[in-house]
C-alpha cells in the first residue's frame, strides 16, 4: 500500500540524516555500547545538523515546523541503522514541549539558544524511589524561601533518562502538600541548572538495553533554585505532566513500530545470507512463513502508528488513542523482534549481533511512558467501562 504520511521535505530529510548516521554514528556505536554512554561532544553535532531546532519557534532561531513527523522520520532512521542518539532524545521529544508551553518569553530567551546549540541538555525528573507510575505520591519537596527569591529542593529520582549529561533538568516537586480531595494538587516544575550546590547523580544505572542512553538516579539536598526558574504555575505540575502524555506516547509506538520493521529486516538478510544442510535458511517454508507473519504484522503497526502521526500534527490525537496505538505497537513490535531472534538462532543472543540489542532495547517499550497494563486502563474508561 501506498504511504501517504511524509512527502518530499521529509524524504529529503531521512537522506541527510541516514548520511549523517552512516558517517558519524554507525563506526562509533560499538565504542559507545561497551561504554554505555554517548559522549558529551556528540550533541554538539546533532545540534549542527540542527536537529535540536526543528520544533522551536523562528522567533528564537529555531526552524518552527510544529509537525512531529521529522521526529518520526529520526525515530525510523535510527531503528534501520540499530544506533541510537543516546538521552538526546528526551531533550527534544519529552523537555522541549514543557519549554514551548509553559515557559515565560523571558525564559524561552534565556532558555532556547542554549537548548538549540546544544550547550545546555536537558531532561525529565518524575519517578521517584517506591513511587513508580504513582506520581501523586512523590516525595520531592521544593519550599518557597521567604523572601520568595528562591525555592529549597530536596528529594530524590531515579530512572532519568538523559540524568548523567544533562545540563537542566525539569524536576517534579511538591510545593504544596496534596489535598483531601485531590492528591495531583500541589506539584509544581522546576527547571534546575545540574551545576548549582546540592544537587547530585547518583549512579548510573546498568540497563539490560538502551546501554548508549545514559540513565540515573538523582538527588537534591538543599538545593536552592531560582523562583524564576518555576515553569507554569506553582502547584499545577500534574496536569501539565497529562498534557504531553498523547506525544510521549506516540513517539514510544513509532519507535515500537520501527524497531519491528528493523527486526524484519535483519532476519531477512541474515536468513538469506546464513547457510543449513546445504541451503540457505531462508528457503525452508518456515521462515517464509515467519517472515510474511511478522511482515504482516509490521504492516497493521506502521498503519496504526502513521495514523496516529497524522492525528497528532491535526492536533486530534486523544489520550485514548494514544494509549491504544502505544499498546498495540509494542504488543506487536515484542512479538516480532522475539521471532526475528529466533530465526537468529544462537547468533540471536549475541549482543554484537544487532537483533539481541534490538531484542533488549524493545523490552521496556511496555514499561516506560505507562505500562501496557495503563494503557488498557485508559482505554476502557475511554470506552466507558
Amino acid at each position: 500500500m501506498r504511504r501517504t504520511v511524509f512527502n518530499e521535505d521529509h524524504e529529503a530529510f531521512r537522506q541527510t540524516l541516514r548520511e549523517f548516521i552512516n558517517a558519524e554514528v554507525v563506526p562509533n556505536y560499538p565504542k559507545w555500547y561497551e561504554a554505555g554512554i554517548v559522549p558529551r561532544e556528540f550533541y554538539y553535532k546533532l545540534a549542527e545538523l540542527g536537529l535540536f531546532g526543528i520544533e522551536v519557534p523562528e522567533e528564537y532561531g529555531g526552524a518552527g515546523i510544529t509537525s512531529f513527523k521529522y521526529s518520526a522520520v529520526q525515530t525510523e532512521e535510527l531503528a534501520l541503522a540499530g544506533v541510537s542518539f543516546g538521552g538526546s532524545g528526551v531533550h527534544v521529544a519529552l523537555c522541549l514541549p514543557y519549554v514551548l508551553k509553559l515557559g515565560t518569553e523571558e525564559q524561552k530567551r534565556r532558555w532556547l539558544p542554549g537548548f538549540m546549540s546544544g550547550e545546555t541538555m536537558y531532561a525529565i525528573a518524575m519517578t521517584e524511589p517506591g513511587t513508580g507510575s504513582d506520581l501523586a505520591g512523590m516525595r520531592t519537596t521544593a519550599k518557597l524561601s521567604a523572601d520568595g527569591s528562591h525555592y529549597v529542593l530536596n528529594g530524590a529520582k531515579t530512572f532519568i533518562t538523559g540524568g548523567v549529561l544533562a545540563d537542566r533538568v525539569i524536576v517534579c516537586a511538591r510545593t504544596a502538600p496534596a489535598r483531601e480531595d485531590d492528591r495531583r494538587y500541589g506539584i509544581s516544575l522546576l527547571v534546575v541548572d545540574t551545576s548549582l550546590p546540592g544537587y547530585a547523580v547518583g549512579r548510573k544505572l546498568e540497563k539490560i538495553g538502551l546501554k548508549t542512553s545514559d540513565t540515573a538516579e538523582l538527588s537534591f539536598s538543599d538545593v536552592r533554585v531560582p523562583a524564576e526558574d518555576l515553569l507554569g504555575e506553582e502547584n499545577k505540575g500534574f496536569s501539565y505532566l497529562g498534557q504531553n502524555l498523547p506525544q510521549e506516547r506516540l513517539s514510544i509506538a513509532y519507535g515500537a513500530y520501527a524497531q519491528a520493521l528493523a527486526a524484519v529486516e535483519l532476519a531477512k538478510k541474515y536468513t538469506q545470507d546464513r547457510q543449513v544442510f546445504g541451503k540457505s535458511v531462508a528457503s525452508f517454508q518456515n521462515t517464509k512463513f515467519e517472515l510474511a507473519a511478522c511482515k504482516a504484522e509490521v504492516d497493521a503497526a506502521q498503519a496504526v502508528a502513521d495514523r496516529a502521526l497524522e492525528a497528532h500534527d491535526l492536533g486530534e490525537l486523544t489520550p485514548a488513542e494514544a494509549a491504544s496505538a502505544k499498546l498495540f505497537c509494542t504488543e506487536v513490535a515484542s512479538r516480532v523482534i522475539d521471532r526475528c531472534l529466533q530465526l537468529h538462532g544462537g547468533y540471536g543472543y549475541i549482543t554484537e549481533y544487532p537483533i539481541a540489542r534490538l531484542y533488549a532495547d524493545n523490552r521496556v517499550n511496555r514499561i516506560y511512558g505507562g505500562t501496557s497494563e495503563v494503557m488498557k486502563s485508559i482505554i476502557a474508561k475511554d470506552m466507558g467501562l
